[in-house]
């Protein structure tokens, strides 16, 4: 998934942004929108204590990848789902 040896490019960084879009998509498949700010944070934490635990148990980069990635679709989702979300509903009551 992510050669850890390879630094940093904007090939590499555009390459993660895709991966991470694509578990973002996965994610929206599966699961309806994060219905509030306590479930998106909810949401984000779980992801975060999941790579947490890759990272005191172990060396594998691949793993921690996996659930980083996890962390920054869910991020977009939050971001999404109830902050973008409660910007237009404010739009609209500013607008009717």
């Amino acid at each position: 998934m992510i050669d850890p040896d390879h630094s940093p490019t904007v090939a590499s960084d555009a390459r993660i942004a895709e991966i991470v879009l694509a578990e973002l998509l996965r994610a929206r498949a599966m699961f309806g929108p994060m219905a509030s700010a306590h479930e998106g944070y909810a949401v984000i934490l779980e992801e975060l204590d999941e790579l947490w635990w890759e990272v005191k148990h172990g060396d594998d980069r691949e793993a921690m990848a996996r659930e980083a990635i996890q962390v920054a679709a869910m991020a977009i989702r939050f971001v999404a789902d109830v902050c973008a979300r409660a910007a237009l509903a404010e739009e609209d009551d500013d607008n009717g």
